[in-house]
């Protein structure tokens, strides 16, 4: 079997076994168009075969989506809240009815199981409908002045035109995260999916949008081939019309992007990788916390940023903790992920499976021990647990995209904080406690922009801010992203005239 990664199609038959690829072309100005470069394959990670085609676009492709979006940004900034909220509800109502296929699409083309496709498109439509309320939230607000008869105001406006880089692990939630914010403040867009993604990541999103009524030119998607990614970026940071970078991804090409974005003055916003720790107190409950940990290591085959990397567990439970969740991680089905008790399915491409793997040998050459898994069949990487891992060992230090954790014991809570605190990365995090107020004290110390207390790292709450602190990126989810996608303008009127100096 060749278990590579390949495209998807254009309608919701694509998700579904025995249904032939689907070509897809690029959404520009509200039509699909052919990319002057052909098309690319995209193939399902876990049979091989060709899931869909996808247009290979370029800089011209990209420019002209670049200029789409700038004409239709003024109309739509002046659109009223009401007219958008019809266009977000309507979206809704679509995804709603498209579930099952969305779902299917997402197995297919990613390898994500159904178990997590489905818990992505509840969370799209809970998205989309709190976003049309974000609608009516206030756009400015009203400050004092030291002059008489003067009204001091700050003002929030859109920025223009936003590139939204979209990934393919968490494919349909980030991607309608990173359009729908900068939509909701007035802002058009530009979609660069994934290659490993365009469909889910990025196209279905396009056509759901335009199905619902959204204006010709307000959200455009370019895609693109393997290694191809490099002309659309340029583009991006070259043209003027693009004022703001949106990026969701990994720590070394958030890196690279937010200093493009810096030289290029424009404004950046990322939501970048995590090396995730999940505190275990010595007042937990043991059953709940093996639960816990099981689903913030292993949820869609660890390939989430917000998955644990790390369980930092107190001495006096450690060993019976370890006992269990080896016995629990052992009783996860693997394999297909269109299979409804499918727990583990296959990783996004056998690059990714090679990577892992390499990091497991990499830890054992170093004296770690391996508890359960450290092995693949195929592209199905087993649920791994490793103990006594050194410091330099490569799954320590870097995030690992797979269902891979470390556990480690600890002496009290105050070294599992400074533990939790010893990288860079601040994402998300976990405290499992049987005292509450105690987990909440001691959250206050640990440097992440999510603490989760008797909760998994994998927490999504619309309403709730995600994003990192640290080497894990800048700005927010939610209806906190709309200060990230808009400018601040102070407004000052006077009635009548102000006495200046004399000249």
């Amino acid at each position: 079997m060749n278990h590579r990664k390949t495209p998807s199609s254009a309608n919701e038959q694509a998700g579904r076994p025995g249904i032939g690829p689907v070509a897809y072309r690029y959404f520009s100005d509200g039509q699909w168009h052919a990319a002057r470069a052909g098309t690319f394959e995209d193939f399902d990670p876990w049979s091989g075969e060709l899931f869909a085609t996808a247009a290979r676009c370029g800089r011209e492709e990209t420019e002209a989506a670049i200029a789409a979006a700038q004409r239709a940004f003024p109309a739509w900034a002046r659109t009223s809240p009401a007219e958008k909220a019809g266009v977000l509800r309507e979206a809704a109502s679509i995804v709603e009815r498209r579930s099952d296929g969305l779902a299917a699409t997402m197995a297919r083309e990613t390898g994500t199981t159904l178990l997590n496709g489905r818990f992505q498109i509840r969370l799209v439509i809970q998205l989309i409908e709190q976003a049309a309320g974000w609608l009516y939230l206030p756009v400015g607000e009203v400050l004092r002045s030291d002059f008489p008869d003067t009204t001091q105001t700050v003002v929030r406006r859109p920025l223009g035109v936003v590139a939204s880089f979209t990934p393919w692990n968490g494919e349909q939630i980030l991607a309608w995260r990173a359009i729908l914010s900068p939509l909701v403040a007035g802002n058009t867009v530009v979609v660069k999916p994934t290659e490993l993604a365009p469909v889910s990541a990025g196209i279905q999103v396009a056509e759901i949008l335009h199905e619902a009524g959204l204006p010709a030119g307000v959200v455009n998607v370019v895609t693109h081939g393997p290694g191809e990614a490099g002309p659309i970026a340029d583009e991006f940071f070259e043209n003027p019309s693009v004022r703001c970078i949106n990026f969701i991804g990994s720590v070394p090409t958030g890196r690279m992007l937010a200093e493009r974005a810096g030289a290029a003055l424009k404004r950046s916003v990322m939501e970048l990788g995590g090396y995730n720790p999940l505190i275990v107190l010595d007042d937990a409950d043991l059953d709940y916390a093996v639960h816990v940990a099981t689903f913030s290591a292993f949820f869609h085959q660890g390939q989430i940023c917000l998955n644990a990397r790390t369980i930092l567990v107190h001495r006096d439970l450690h060993d019976v903790f370890v006992e269990r969740l080896v016995a629990k991680a052992s009783t996860l089905r693997a394999g297909s992920p269109l299979e409804e008790d499918t727990f583990i399915g296959p990783l996004i491409t056998p690059d990714a499976v090679r990577r892992v793997d390499e990091r497991v040998q990499d830890a054992v050459a170093k004296r770690a021990r391996v508890l359960t898994g450290g092995t693949h069949d195929g592209p199905v990487y087993a649920p791994t647990i490793l103990a006594d891992v050194p410091e330099d060992a490569m799954v320590s230090t870097e995030e690992t995209f797979g269902p891979v954790v470390v556990v480690r014991p600890v002496e009290d809570a105050d070294e599992a904080v400074e533990i939790a605190n010893r990288l860079g990365c601040g994402l998300t995090s976990a405290i499992l406690s049987g005292d509450t107020h105690r987990a909440v004290r001691l959250s206050e110390g640990i440097r992440a922009g999510s603490v989760r207390i008797n909760l998994p790292t994998i927490d999504d709450e619309i309403q709730a801010p995600i994003g990192g602190v640290r080497d894990s990126g800048w700005g927010r989810s939610g209806p906190h992203s709309l200060h990230d996608f808009t400018d601040r303008i102070a407004v000052t009127v006077q009635s009548g005239e102000r006495r200046l100096p004399s000249f």
